[in-house]
């Protein structure tokens, strides 16, 4: 085995970055989102009726990240707030016309790819990928805190 494999690492790593930049120009151009705004958006459809809160927590975003994204698709028209019925302090987010359609343009984000792939690895094996890509963000002294279940390399509350 070739004792230096750190070129072979670092060009599978390019391959990845890569990816996932040709897979946010992709979404920007089809739907004008990011991937995070484009995950919130598919929340908040899916779940029909939700508050930030649920979606922060669903997610594993910061409160202050999901505030921020649900603005920029406010004013995008894409989703809606509305005031609670019984509870006046309690705010509602549902999605609206031109959000489903912008739903529906959007190509299928890269983590949904791997998603799909790596539920078919058996056990084991994502264990080790696992394990490697954690100690793969060790060596690179990345924090574990600060991320989302996101394969995008921007900052989550980015506008495009």
């Amino acid at each position: 085995m070739d004792a230096n494999l750190t070129i072979p690492a670092l060009k599978a790593l390019r391959r990845i970055l890569r990816a996932s930049e040709l897979s946010n120009r992709q979404l920007a151009g089809a739907t004008g989102l990011t991937p995070s705004q484009l995950l919130v958006l598919q929340e908040i459809e899916e779940r029909g009726q939700v508050t930030p809160t649920e979606l922060s927590t669903a997610l594993q975003f910061g409160q202050a990240t999901i505030t921020n994204i649900i603005d920029r698709l406010e004013s995008a028209g894409l989703v809606r707030r509305q005031r609670g019925e019984q509870d006046k302090r309690r705010v509602y987010l549902t999605c609206t016309e031109a959000g489903e359609r912008t739903i529906a343009l959007a190509p299928d984000l890269l983590q949904a790819t791997f998603s799909q792939e790596f539920a078919t690895l058996p056990v084991w094996e994502q264990a080790m990928i696992l394990a490697g890509l954690d100690r793969l963000s060790d060596i690179l002294g990345i924090a574990r805190s600060d991320v989302a279940p996101l394969l995008d390399s921007g900052a989550i509350d980015r506008s495009t």
